[in-house]
């Protein structure tokens, strides 16, 4: 453990269940680094993600963005290809875009968005677009015949989020410089939104553990029967 670890530990009672409000103060005094620490979200879900009908995915537009600038890549042809350069993709094109990818081992962008037209093309990359989780899906809003909505909601600062094989969801919302308040108000969108996507065949407590943590900081347990008081 470095220093600064062990310093922001002795802040955190590991036993305390705290209100968003104080962890979100904590977890910013807890980011020591000198650089702008992401502040990453983790939420226990009970679900069990083997059965398909408890998976949990969704997206959803955090109101301050995630302070990370997103490259994006389209999958179109024709006029949308236009609509996604006008919106502001670093990357659009068809086939091409598929052998570079295949080719090269080129991954020089953070989200992947392709028009449903496209998706038989995209589809021959989903053993390498799938485990890096880069694959486009209606769920997550990346394929869509409106792609301007889609870069720019992107741009914007919406996030994915999906339940992992142990039932947790990892979600950034935001940096340390945000300060509590704008993190606070991520958090909120993201735990309603986590909460509406709620599978019809989960039993029993739905939102098991919530903690926050920065980049290099400890883990902040939040009470999870308030966090959205």
């Amino acid at each position: 453990m470095g220093k600064n670890y062990i310093e922001s530990a002795k802040l955190v009672d590991k036993n305390a269940l705290y209100t968003t409000a104080e962890a979100m103060e904590l977890v910013v005094k807890t980011a020591k680094c000198k650089f702008d620490e992401t502040i990453e979200v983790a939420v226990r879900l009970g679900v069990d993600p083997r059965h398909a009908d408890q998976q949990v995915r969704g997206a959803v537009v955090l109101p301050h963005g995630t302070g990370k600038s997103v490259k994006v890549l389209v999958f179109a042809k024709g006029d949308k290809a236009k609509e996604a350069e006008a919106a502001g993709a670093e990357y659009v094109g068809a086939e091409d875009l598929v052998a570079k990818i295949q080719n090269e081992n080129w991954f020089d962008f953070d989200v992947v968005v392709a028009t449903p037209d496209m998706m038989g093309v995209v589809g021959r990359l989903g053993r390498v677009l799938g485990p890096k989780g880069l694959m486009p899906n209606p769920k997550s809003g990346t394929v869509t015949f409106d792609v301007t909505k889609a870069v720019q909601e992107i741009k914007a600062g919406k996030v994915e989020y999906r339940v992992d094989k142990t039932a947790i969801i990892h979600v950034p919302v935001g940096k340390k410089s945000f300060g509590e308040q704008k993190l606070m108000e991520n958090f909120r969108v993201l735990m309603e939104a986590v909460v509406k996507a709620k599978p019809a065949a989960a039993k029993g407590q739905y939102i098991k553990s919530v903690a926050v943590s920065s980049t290099m900081g400890p883990g902040i347990k939040i009470n999870s029967t308030k966090v959205l008081d």
